[in-house]
């Protein structure tokens, strides 16, 4: 695992826009979402990024892609990194998902970790595939990976970088345009 790590979150998309559960599915990025990817690439100038590590989806890699060039680093794509798998609810609105699958937000309220979205993940299974990245972000890098992803699963990245229980980690949140630096489990923003 590295040591010092930065982590961004992809821009917004027409689905975040809609407030659309994405989870492993894909929505462009929205004009916005790529004014985001630009602002992030000319903050991180000189941050000393060697390379930049990124969701295999279409939003991530979009963004690592403008952040990449700006720096003039590579992009390599970590499967890992996908986001929280949503299944049968993946492309929906909550509106959508109580009334398809009324107990649903009971059931996760009561086991927000270990619960799995029907037909998808849980948070637990998720940071296992988040501590795999970490590991693969690590032998890819020569100096400091900026890791790309989402915003559940960034949680569990942090997590682990952290060292975070699971209440803690799933406290946190990851607006768009904003990168953590993460070095020796303490995180600023930048």
């Amino acid at each position: 695992m590295p040591e010092r790590v930065l982590l961004a979150r992809h821009g917004q998309t027409v689905w975040n826009a809609e407030h659309r559960l994405q989870g492993q599915l894909d929505s462009p990025l929205t004009p916005e979402g790529r004014s985001q990817a630009e602002s992030l690439g000319e903050r991180l100038v000189g941050r000393n990024v060697s390379i930049v590590c990124s969701s295999p989806l279409g939003r991530a890699l979009h963004t690592a892609t403008v952040i990449a060039e700006r720096l003039g680093v590579d992009v390599i794509e970590v499967p890992e990194l996908a986001e929280v798998h949503h299944g049968d609810m993946a492309g929906m609105t909550w509106d959508e998902i109580d009334a398809r699958f009324p107990t649903a937000r009971e059931e996760r309220a009561a086991n927000r970790y270990g619960w799995a979205f029907p037909g998808g993940e849980s948070y637990a299974q998720a940071r296992a595939r988040a501590r795999r990245a970490l590991s693969a972000c690590g032998w890819l890098a020569a100096g400091t990976p900026l890791i790309v992803s989402h915003e559940m699963i960034g949680r569990m990245l942090r997590a682990e970088l952290r060292g975070l229980d699971a209440p803690n980690a799933l406290a946190l949140r990851h607006p768009h345009g904003v990168v953590f630096e993460i070095d020796r489990r303490a995180e600023r923003m930048i």
